[in-house]
């Protein structure tokens, strides 16, 4: 018998700070998973880092050296 579908809750989220350096590594060895898996975490990572990285007043500069 299988069991129905269910939703489960969200789980909580987590606030870390990395440098620069560190947040590349992950998503370095985030590229080295299946892309359907991970893309849309490497995509929040990226627009995260595009959000802290920006000069104030500027939009978003998608030259920065973040993956």
């Amino acid at each position: 018998m299988t069991q129905p579908d269910t939703v489960s809750p969200p789980s909580p989220s987590l606030t870390l700070e990395l440098t620069l350096d560190e947040a590349n590594l992950v998503l370095e060895a985030l590229g080295q998973l299946p892309y359907a898996r991970v893309y849309r975490f490497i995509d929040r990572i990226q627009e995260e880092a595009r959000t802290q990285l920006a000069p104030a007043g500027a939009g978003h500069d998608t030259r920065g050296s973040l993956a």
